[in-house]
């Protein structure tokens, strides 16, 4: 069934995705504060709205794509996105943001006489352009039903994990996994220099043995073993290295408010928040490797979580895994 889609945020993942709702027939109404995202999304079908209330005043669906909670917030709240929706318009937030900002965008949807669901996700610039995203969502299960063709139009996997929130949850655990293992991996190619062993040699045994795992498989933090990884074309992002940090900062905030005993999950916030803040503030994250073994990652006064939800370098309203305006 066609419908009727505000979307707003159209940088590097919302344009991809915004293009392929347009593909699967859906009619967008897109807006971004920056003119040249729009522009671009005009050209893959999306029909360019003056605001995002205008957006979302025609619509039977409104998906949000920014870089934080604030930007959300103030989006629903103050500038009137809930308010300019019809009554029953379900809201479907994919940014990547702290869960308990979600609830309150959650709840505010609700007061406002709307529905609505968290479903940010995971597969960076290359799933949102191939339509492989993974959606991690929370919120109602007959909401969950409705917005899964959507999803299915923008990604190959769609987990409904729970009440609102959750999917955020499951998001920030998720990375946590995947920030601790590249640091891991790094590691251990750093360690298997200095005992003469090549890159190739230690990719065969660990890809194939216990060590396995996404980052290495993958995501190689050394050129050659995988010739798509980012380590090939001199860590050009991928995923940025300051979105890592962004996400382990959101779990480093998780893990201080709920008292959980995750020393790995902080220690990792605390040496990709130094990195982002350094050399790898245009890098893929997996050029973290480079940092660990000159020793220059641990930057004294970057500290790991300071602001949950911190986005990435860019200006106000950043698209969340892209770099360029939402």
């Amino acid at each position: 069934m066609s419908r009727v889609i505000a979307f707003i945020g159209l940088g590097h993942m919302g344009g991809p995705m915004a293009a392929n709702l347009v593909k699967a027939g859906h009619r967008v109404l897109g807006y971004d504060l920056a003119a040249e995202s729009l522009a671009g999304a005009t050209v893959a079908g999306i029909e360019a709205a003056g605001s995002a209330a205008a957006a979302a005043s025609g619509a039977d669906v409104v998906i949000t794509m920014l870089p934080a909670g604030r930007h959300v917030l103030a989006l629903y709240r103050d500038e009137g996105l809930l308010a300019a929706a019809r009554p029953g318009t379900l809201f479907i937030d994919c940014s990547t943001i702290d869960v308990a900002d979600a609830r309150i965008a959650h709840e505010a949807a609700i007061a406002a006489g709307h529905r609505a669901l968290d479903a940010p996700v995971s597969g960076g610039v290359v799933g949102a352009e191939a339509a492989t995203l993974t959606f991690m969502t929370g919120g109602g299960a007959a909401e969950f039903a409705e917005a899964e063709p959507l999803l299915s139009a923008m990604g190959r996997k769609a987990v409904h994990c729970g009440a609102a929130g959750a999917g955020q949850a499951a998001k920030i655990c998720n990375n946590m996994i995947l920030g601790i293992s590249m640091i891991a991996v790094s590691e251990a190619f750093v360690l298997g220099e200095s005992l003469g062993l090549s890159h190739q040699a230690l990719f065969d045994v660990a890809s194939t043995a216990s060590g396995q795992c996404w980052a290495l498989t993958v995501n190689c933090p050394v050129p050659g073993p995988v010739p798509g990884s980012p380590a090939n074309r001199g860590y050009l992002p991928g995923f940025a290295a300051p979105l890592m940090a962004k996400d382990l900062g959101l779990a480093a905030n998780a893990v201080r408010t709920g008292g959980v005993r995750a020393e790995l999950g902080l220690k990792a916030s605390e040496l990709y928040a130094a990195y982002a803040a350094g050399a790898g503030a245009d890098e893929d994250f997996s050029g973290i490797l480079r940092a660990l073994r000159d020793g220059v990652v641990a930057e004294p006064g970057v500290e790991s979580g300071a602001e949950p939800g911190a986005e990435p370098r860019s200006d106000t309203k950043g698209d969340t895994k892209g770099g360029t305006l939402a």
